[in-house]
């Protein structure tokens, strides 16, 4: 019997039934884990990803709760561990990201950026830390963006994404005494429902990174999946970009008149 890099092996994956997140959930589960995850609206999207991961035998288990609401966050790491007996690996992927000058952004919306991209993931990495033991995961979904904002109208993502990069740097520090890593993972613009590859402006998008092309949600979950492995074992404090990103060139994509990209 062939044995799997997580088998026997408990994930909590945040922000798991759409996109990149549903990436997640699909690798780690056919890579043995067993995984939770959380959503936040539509149950027969989650049901969908799921029952995807069973048929192909692995096991996913969804569980309804919104990222905004810290009793949420708290109560899907309860259940994950009352459902699979333990966690071994959370995945903080929630996010949420509103796109305008900051003169026109409302305060809600303000506020939300940081509560779901950085207070959530404070949150479920407080609540996990008591089931993590030695070998012991956390991994944060962050962006390119922490480091390069090459588009108008994205500083207070920006700024969200720049604070897990920190959060990662200075929590590496206060887990590897316990055998606990923890990295950020910064992808480009990746291929989802909200930032097609084929969109509008995908083509500026693409021309900046290295690679000239959309990721796939697949990929990142591969990623992240080696992250929470045994081969990662020395590797924490990490922000790992996907691929490199330059300023667009002025003429191509100018701050005036050009569509706002989706998030990177």
């Amino acid at each position: 019997m062939t044995t799997r890099p997580l088998d026997g092996r408990t994930a909590l994956v945040t922000g798991g039934s759409r996109g990149v997140g549903a990436g997640i959930v699909a690798r780690l589960a056919a890579d043995g884990a067993r995984v939770a995850f959380t959503y936040a609206r539509s149950d027969s999207q989650a049901d969908a990803v799921a029952a995807a991961a069973v048929a192909a035998g692995g096991t996913a288990h969804p569980i309804r709760a919104d990222s905004m609401h810290e009793q949420d966050v708290a109560a899907a790491v309860t259940r994950t561990v009352e459902r699979f007996g333990g966690l071994d690996i959370l995945v903080n992927n929630a996010g949420v990201g509103f796109f305008a000058p900051i003169t026109e952004l409302q305060m809600d919306q303000i506020d939300a950026m940081p509560t779901v991209n950085v207070r959530s993931a404070v949150v479920a990495i407080r609540e996990a830390l008591p089931h993590l033991g030695e070998g012991g995961r956390s991994i944060n979904i962050g962006s390119i963006n922490a480091d390069r904002t090459p588009f108008p109208d994205q500083s207070i993502y920006a700024l969200t994404k720049g604070a897990l990069a920190s959060l990662t740097r200075g929590l590496a520090r206060e887990l590897a005494p316990r055998g606990i890593t923890i990295n950020n993972v910064q992808p480009g613009p990746v291929d989802t429902d909200a930032n097609p590859a084929d969109g509008p402006v995908a083509p500026a998008m693409a021309s900046i990174t290295a690679t000239e092309r959309y990721g796939t949600s697949a990929e990142i979950g591969t990623f992240v999946s080696y992250l929470a492995g045994p081969d990662a074992d020395y590797i924490t404090g990490s922000s790992l970009t996907s691929t490199a990103a330059s300023p667009p060139d002025a003429h191509r994509c100018g701050p005036k008149g050009a569509p706002t990209p989706p998030p990177v």
